[in-house]
């Protein structure tokens, strides 16, 4: 009998130490969640007017330090050694490193991205032999949309550290249109009337203006470039017209393509 009384006094004597503590250690818990929801939303709005492919990944970031470290504070509160806590997040983010090391790079070039901006979503980008527009920047991944409807997934850590050609950064795109031609062709005539020609399509722009340049020479040929910039976005449609416009025009003025060139190569036998 003295043995419970002994156990009901201690089991008194705990409730009263630890119930206050669990008591605010709840409404910190309860109120510090809610507080965290209610910032992640303000970040979530500032980095969607600020920059739309930090929004998420900025949110989802800042949503998962701060609930971790609200957890190890309520932890605290109640008694716990949150130095054993923090010594077993560290161990246990140690051994997660160094299973995905992979996943960590493209982390973190998911994070340099952002910082650096070599890109933004809407651009047109070719990257490690894949090209299209940026649909949205992930944590791991980019995702670019070709204008055949294919989704290309890019890891980010091999994007950031690889060559990226950004095709809109300058909000102007080339549109060149190669050909082969005869070397009797008048480049003087052949210009006078193509550079008008790639001037009037809708969607050229008239600075830089357009050219028509000899870019090769071979036998009984050359090759020349016509070369237009369109809006970001509308090179496609104007590549296309112009081709059927230039097809029609070289036929029209009588241009011909190269004249094919026959070598003939004497051979003396020894007497």
């Amino acid at each position: 009998m003295n043995q419970v009384s002994t156990y009901a006094q201690q089991l008194q004597a705990l409730a009263i130490l630890y119930l206050p503590r669990v008591l605010m250690a709840g409404v910190a818990l309860v109120v510090g969640w809610w507080l965290i929801g209610w910032a992640s939303r303000i970040i979530a709005t500032a980095a969607t007017r600020l920059d739309v492919s930090l929004a998420s990944f900025l949110t989802s970031l800042v949503n998962i330090v701060l609930k971790v470290l609200l957890l190890i504070s309520v932890a605290g509160m109640v008694g716990f050694e949150t130095t054993s806590f923090v010594a077993i997040l560290g161990a246990a983010g140690l051994a997660v490193g160094l299973a995905l090391q992979g996943t960590l790079a493209n982390f973190a070039g998911g994070v340099l991205i952002l910082i650096f901006k070599p890109y933004v979503v809407g651009d047109t980008i070719e990257s490690q032999g894949k090209s299209g527009e940026v649909k949205e920047i992930q944590i791991f991944n980019t995702i670019l949309v070709t204008p055949q409807g294919d989704t290309i997934i890019l890891p980010n850590g091999a994007t950031s550290n690889n060559v990226i050609i950004n095709k809109t950064a300058q909000n102007k795109a080339l549109v060149e249109i190669v050909a082969d031609l005869d070397n009797a062709t008048d480049l003087a005539a052949l210009r006078g009337w193509a550079i008008p020609l790639l001037q009037a399509d809708e969607d050229v722009l008239q600075v830089p203006a357009p050219q028509v340049a000899v870019t090769a020479l071979k036998p009984g040929g050359m090759t020349v470039a016509f070369r237009a910039y369109t809006p970001a976005g509308r090179s496609g449609p104007a590549q296309g017209r112009l081709i059927e416009q230039l097809q029609r025009a070289l036929a029209q003025q009588g241009v011909g393509s190269p004249v094919p060139v026959q070598h003939s190569y004497v051979r003396t036998l020894p007497d």
